[in-house]
């Protein structure tokens, strides 16, 4: 009897102990895990930080690809981007950068917009201790920073090409809107342009910016073209923004007009097609990459996110696209620094100190 007592407590502790075994963890590796993973966000300060980008207005491709810029930068530094589509309308504009603000995002970039809509609010951002970083804006605030495409210098570069090809003589349409800094940072440079070169005439001059941007101007080329139907009447359009130069090659192609050549500013896939099009009116265009124009506009917001200090006004370095540079097979933005030099992969806006945190 003893002995079966004895037999049935060994028995008892035996099933004691596996149970109190399956009772504990079954490793540690949850905890190795998510220490390394907590040390990692003490360590990176931009990690998961929320950004809001503030359209005045998503249109084309220039749009699309500037903004997958801004998305593919964002995400590299480990965070997310949210975007305000304002459709033009800049009473719009200012209340979704309102919204930002009051979100309490980490940081705001702003793509155009002007000073009257937009002070205000990017002053509250301010005080809040938001940083601000815009493109192609009139924002005019003590403590952001401003970036431009040196829309004086690619007005330049499209224009002398234009001289030119046109021997010193041409007849020229120019499409140009105002009301928007870019454009009238061109404008100043066409003026100075017209003023050194007598010789060079502008007989009409069109412009709007609107929802369907290339299709008004489409419509609104055919009546010129009709205005001036004979050889020779027109030399050239320049076109101050690529949604213009659009709308006005599909015009000049419909119509049959192979005497008329198109110059002119910004630069995505979609223009290349055209571009690259067999015996397209379009020759030249000045551009920045779009997305290396968003990947830079973030790594200057992020740089003040980091506690860095970086310079109120940013020009960024605009390349010189020439039809004739490129090859005969299809190319993207992707691969056009195979033929045109400069364009794409700029290090504008890194610093060390960027880097090292981005690997992390």
């Amino acid at each position: 009897m003893k002995t079966k007592i004895v037999t049935f407590i060994s028995v008892l502790l035996i099933i004691g102990v596996f149970f109190l075994t399956g009772c504990q963890p079954k490793s540690n590796a949850k905890e190795e895990t998510s220490k390394p993973s907590s040390e990692k966000a003490s360590e990176n300060p931009l990690a998961g930080k929320k950004i809001a980008l503030i359209l005045q207005q998503n249109l084309g491709t220039f749009s699309a690809q500037y903004i997958e810029g801004v998305k593919e930068q964002v995400e590299n530094f480990g965070g997310t981007v949210t975007v305000f589509n304002s459709e033009g309308d800049l009473a719009k504009m200012a209340s979704n950068l309102d919204a930002a603000v009051n979100q309490g995002m980490d940081g705001i970039l702003i793509d155009h917009g002007t000073k009257e809509a937009l002070n205000q609010g990017v002053q509250n951002a301010v005080d809040k201790g938001i940083p601000v970083v815009a493109f192609d804006a009139g924002v005019d605030v003590e403590g952001i920073t401003v970036l431009e495409q040196g829309d004086q210098k690619m007005a330049e570069m499209t224009l002398q090409k234009l001289l030119e090809d046109a021997n010193g003589e041409a007849n020229i349409v120019k499409i140009w809107v105002a009301g928007f800094a870019p454009m009238e940072r061109r404008q100043v440079a066409y003026e100075q342009f017209l003023s050194e070169n007598p010789g060079i005439k502008e007989i009409a001059t069109f412009g709007a910016a609107t929802q369907n941007t290339a299709l008004d101007t489409q419509a609104q080329m055919e009546a010129i073209l009709k205005q001036y139907p004979n050889e020779g009447d027109i030399t050239a359009v320049w076109a101050a923004w690529d949604e213009f130069a659009k709308g006005a090659v599909r015009a000049i192609e419909q119509a049959g007009r192979t005497d008329i050549k198109v110059y002119s500013i910004d630069m995505s896939d979609e223009d290349l097609q055209m571009i690259q099009k067999e015996n397209s009116p379009w020759v030249a265009s000045a551009a920045v990459d779009p997305m290396d124009i968003g990947r830079i506009q973030v790594r200057y917001l992020y740089q003040k996110i980091n506690g860095e200090y970086p310079e109120a006004n940013v020009v960024l370095d605009p390349v010189f696209v020439d039809a004739s540079k490129l090859p005969e097979e299809t190319v993207t933005t992707n691969g056009l620094h195979e033929f045109i030099e400069g364009w794409g992969a700029s290090e504008q806006g890194y610093t060390d100190a960027l880097k090292e945190l981005e690997n992390q």
